[in-house]
């Protein structure tokens, strides 16, 4: 090292970016710490991958020692290797870029799981392989977009030379950027002198920025394509999380109060119609903006409305009788109820095909339990309540599981068949041809615990259950205000375009299409 740092010299100090790669495969499975222990990491650290990287470095170190007036050669331990083991070297060369494409490519789905938590990738489908770990995730679209990464790259630049140069540009600037986050941890987090974080910043940045600049100098031999590809994610990053910031930040402005849909609407002329409405919205208080133009434009709504909202939570499942929150919107004499449901990442509560029967059963659990819940009573808007459990006293719905319909009819093997409205014939005849068990509800027994209003409330939401049901979907359509900025124009349009073509947000899936109402509103930002 003393004699390559006397004799330095334009060239050699080129050559210093090739040393970055050395510290690629030993960074990279600390990558995995989401996907495996520590211990076992360190266990395989010491006793494996350390002896062979000191093995392999110092064979190299002593090759270019002994060769230093000789031709620069971007891969030196394919020349220190013998002639007689060179094939060998070739097979294990090809094992180890297979293991650290792998450590690669565990580490963008993390990367990205992580991203999307924080609202700055567009929406992928992640699979969670385990239910122990939450870091072990597989995102099939990511992997693909890998691919034609490495595809592209590979034919594009088609020299180890130049994508070496482009990994050690990739490296170092992930070192620093890390320095520079680690000198604020110590001084914000930690809360240790501002002394110690700049002495640490200043003694590890310059040997990073040191090698920064060999990385620089190698810029027109394949780095530039680091660059490119860092300025288009970064740019799909920064659209999407501020299209998504502005959207929400639109619908918190223009929501409109509980009030305005109970005690103006009225005064509008607003009617009730018989069935149920299930409202898809991402927020938790309040009126989406949506539903709100909706009622505006055609001032009518069902006689029981239900505001459903997704939450995921970072456990692996939530049982049962802990996913429904159940709360009310204004008076109970409205029938509006607001039901938070919440799901963890290996659940597949969106999928089943009894939601909607799971929702009014928890309906009519609340309403059973709230009669005994006085702060929930008098509250504003209605305390959320978790259900799951059935009422001890039977107080709650009965489901009924032998109805069945089929395409344009169905029958009832119910003795006290309940007469079903045209509205809900409709619906039944736009859903799936397909046998389908549909679940119907009726009261308890009577019980001199369950008070009249309660029983009444119950009787009333399983009329609008057979009267029919019916989906609000918000639909949003993002539009630039007149004046705005070039940037701004760009970054709205890529929203827009990824928006469009990604996958759809989380939402209750098997929605009968006849019964699914798309509300479409344009947000001028």
């Amino acid at each position: 090292m003393y004699r390559f740092v006397k004799n330095i010299g334009k060239d050699n100090w080129r050559s210093l970016g090739s040393i970055l790669l050395c510290v690629a495969g030993s960074e990279a499975m600390f990558a995995d710490l989401g996907h495996f222990s520590k211990k076992s990491i360190k266990i395989t650290f010491v006793s494996f991958i350390y002896p062979l990287l000191l093995l392999s470095y110092a064979g190299q170190a002593a090759f270019i020692s002994k060769h230093l007036n000789a031709s620069y050669d971007f891969n030196h331990l394919s020349r220190s290797m013998p002639g007689s083991i060179r094939h060998i070297f070739v097979v294990l060369s090809l094992l180890a870029s297979a293991v650290g494409s792998q450590a690669t490519i565990t580490a963008t789905f993390s990367i990205i799981n992580q991203c999307l938590a924080l609202g700055c990738f567009p929406r992928v489908k992640v699979i969670h392989t385990s239910d122990k770990k939450h870091g072990q995730v597989y995102i099939p679209d990511v992997n693909w977009l890998l691919m034609i990464l490495s595809l592209s790259v590979t034919i594009g630049l088609h020299k180890v030379e130049r994508i070496g140069n482009a990994a050690g540009l990739a490296i170092v600037s992930g070192m620093l950027v890390t320095t520079c986050l680690m000198s604020l941890v110590i001084a914000l987090y930690w809360e240790r002198s501002f002394f110690v974080s700049a002495c640490f910043l200043i003694f590890f940045g310059f040997i990073e920025v040191s090698y920064l600049s060999v990385c620089i100098l190698n810029f027109h031999k394949g780095a530039w394509s680091l660059v490119v590809l860092s300025a288009f994610s970064l740019t799909v990053m920064l659209a999407w999380h501020y299209g998504t910031m502005k959207k929400y930040e639109f619908d918190l402005e223009n929501k409109v109060t509980t009030e305005w849909l109970t005690d103006l609407s009225p005064g509008l002329g607003v009617s009730r119609v018989a069935g149920i409405g299930f409202i898809y919205t991402d927020i938790v208080t309040g009126i989406p903006a949506f539903f709100s133009h909706f009622i505006t434009n055609l001032p009518a709504f069902h006689q029981v409305l239900i505001f459903v909202s997704f939450k995921s939570i970072p456990v692996p499942f939530v049982s049962p009788n802990r996913r429904y929150l159940m709360g009310r919107v204004g008076h109970r004499d409205y029938r509006i109820y607001r039901c938070i449901v919440r799901y963890g990442y290996c659940d597949r509560v969106k999928d089943t095909d009894d939601f909607e029967e799971q929702i009014i059963g928890s309906i009519g659990e609340f309403i059973s339990l709230e009669e005994n819940d006085c702060e929930s009573l008098t509250s504003p808007d209605g305390r959320l309540i978790v259900v799951g459990n059935s009422s001890p006293e039977g107080n709650a719905l009965i489901p009924l599981h032998d109805t069945y319909y089929n395409g344009d009819h169905h029958m009832s093997l119910l003795n006290n068949e309940t007469q079903t409205s045209p509205l809900a014939d409709l619906f039944e005849r736009g859903s799936a041809s397909s046998q389908r068990k549909k679940v119907r509800f009726t009261l308890p027994a009577s019980s001199p615990k369950m008070r009249v209003s309660v029983r009444e409330e119950l009787q009333e939401l399983i009329d609008a259950r057979e009267s029919g049901t019916a989906y609000f979907l918000g639909q949003s359509h993002l539009a630039v205000r007149d004046g705005s900025n070039f940037l701004k124009r760009f970054l709205i349009m890529i929203y827009v375009f990824l928006d469009k073509n990604c996958r759809e947000p989380p939402m209750a899936l098997n929605i009968p299409h006849a019964a699914l109402v798309e509300v479409g509103m344009v947000y001028t930002i």
